[in-house]
């Protein structure tokens, strides 16, 4: 993978390595060229998605702050990986980690694979002492409370690159949800528990900012739209899609399609002109449009938004997040709900949808754009696109629900399966997915975690993503995984539920 094809080519991660003037200038020079090898070694794996950038050896206190209040100040940077090539004497640290507000990566390696048995001597052990140096700088790490996920082994290892490529992903999640405006078109849906939450404590935590318009403001945009770029964007349709014959042009319900299209065009501009990546709608507050938008939401996620059904705002967070940390990897992310089940003893399934808005990037067959009645939100038949999502192993469900003081993330590996049977009567987009460990596990587990019914299925980035966004969000994380017990995970919540309750402080 070249610099330019790195799904983050225009971001970076800085490589700091750690050391002291005690070994002398010979010494140093080494530790500077082999650290340059280390962070060359995983600049040039395909594993990393970022840019890897070495920054000159790090031997006292002021030069450490320093080196973090420049990169806190820098907006290219993801985050910072630290190495202590040598010993360096931990007190050194303090004042720079506790300035630090990028995401933390301590790397626990040493420069050479295997030991020279026959010629080592106290040059060689003098000048290789990460053995002992990375744990006097994790000690004082621990002691602060510095967030921060350790990766251990050697570069070359492709395991320790992808674990370092997985928290590359985690990190510019991080940093897609900092800058994250998101544009609520009408409010949630009334009565519902899950879609209400804390809209300022969610800026403080994850650095989204969460607003809303009328509807009848979009309605404008709507109304504004040219026939000319209509024309254009159903050609489009037509050439990517499979669309119903009584949609295309031509067809006795072309006009329908038109309308989904002018909606994407509107809702598209509305959101860059607000310079917002996600969004959500509600069908209860539809204002003056005719269809409930399905296509254009469907076609919204597909470029990179992030969205959320019901006015639920924060699993529009997570979406946003999701096709950011999945960048350049097979499969996609979208919004899901848990719909329903097959209940065949030991061949469990469940079948997640909604009413329209599941997003294409979860297949890589044609989707097909068809019109059906919709028996909620009192307007015209909407477009949208059904497919069935591919098969993924290992894929992940991941909800953001607000547990009053705190939010918490609840996360279910699964592994997404070819629907047994065919379904000529569903005319939505869907997935289809057994849970690990398995089905009575898992529901029972989720249930007890109080996830919420939206969701974010990611077929690309997996959960090893979604745990680095909770530690540097300091976000609660609960997962359900082949490994989980019933038993085990009810445990599991009780001691989260008085750790963040003390961790809160008075």
């Amino acid at each position: 993978m070249t610099q330019a094809e790195k799904p983050y080519a225009d971001q970076e991660v800085w490589f700091f390595t750690g050391s002291q003037d005690l070994y002398g200038e010979e010494t140093l020079a080494q530790v500077a060229e082999q650290s340059q090898q280390v962070a060359a070694a995983l600049d040039a794996s395909g594993e990393v998605p970022a840019k890897i950038v070495w920054k000159p050896v790090l031997k006292d206190k002021d030069a450490i702050r320093r080196a973090m209040l420049e990169a806190n100040s820098n907006d290219a940077v993801l985050g910072v990986v630290t190495w202590m090539h040598t010993f360096s004497p931990a007190k050194m640290w303090i004042s720079g980690l506790n300035a630090l507000t990028k995401p933390l990566l301590h790397l626990h390696t040493q420069a050479n694979v295997e030991l020279p048995w026959e010629s080592i001597d106290m040059d060689f052990m003098n000048l290789n002492q990460a053995a002992h140096g990375d744990r006097e700088y994790a000690y004082l790490a621990t002691r602060i409370g510095a967030s921060r996920t350790t990766v251990v082994g050697h570069v070359s290892n492709p395991a320790v690159a992808a674990r370092i490529g997985n928290w590359v992903r985690g990190a510019a999640g991080w940093a897609a949800t900092q800058s994250l405006k998101l544009v609520r078109f009408g409010d949630n849906m009334r009565n519902v528990a899950v879609t209400e939450g804390d809209k300022t404590e969610a800026e403080l935590r994850f650095g989204v900012s969460v607003n809303t318009w009328a509807v009848n403001d979009l309605v404008e945009v709507v109304e504004a739209v040219s026939e000319a770029d209509i024309d254009a964007l159903v050609a489009e349709y037509e050439e990517q899609y499979d669309v119903a014959a009584e949609l295309r042009v031509g067809g006795e319900r072309h006009e329908s399609l038109r309308y989904a299209a002018r909606q994407e065009l509107a809702m598209e501009k509305f959101l860059v002109d607000a310079g917002a990546k996600a969004f959500t709608t509600n069908f209860e507050d539809l204002g003056g449009l005719r269809q409930l938008p399905g296509l254009a939401v469907q076609r919204l996620m597909s470029k990179g938004y992030g969205f959320g059904a019901e006015g639920d705002w924060k699993t529009a967070v997570l979406v946003r997040a999701a096709k950011v940390m999945g960048a350049g990897l097979p499969g996609g992310a979208s919004l899901m709900e848990d719909y329903t089940y097959d209940l065949t003893p030991g061949s469990e399934l469940i079948l997640g949808a909604h009413m329209l808005e599941v997003c294409p990037s979860l297949t890589t067959s044609t989707p097909r754009i068809e019109v059906h009645p919709l028996g909620i939100g009192g307007r015209e038949d909407p477009v949208r696109m059904v497919f069935n999502a591919d098969e993924a192993a290992g894929a992940v469900v991941v909800s953001l629900a607000d547990m009053r003081e705190r939010f918490r993330l609840t996360a279910n590996v699964v592994d997404v399966v070819v629907p047994p049977q065919d379904l000529p009567n569903l005319p939505v987009a869907r997935a289809v997915w057994r849970p690990r460990p398995d089905f009575s596990t898992s529901a029972e587990s989720w249930l007890t975690a109080g996830g919420a019914h939206h969701t974010v299925m990611s077929t690309a980035a997996g959960v090893e993503a979604f745990e680095v966004f909770a530690e540097i969000s300091r976000t609660e994380l609960l997962v359900i995984d082949e490994d989980t017990t019933r038993r085990g995970f009810a445990d599991q919540v009780r001691f989260n539920q008085a750790y963040y309750r003390l961790a809160q402080g008075l």
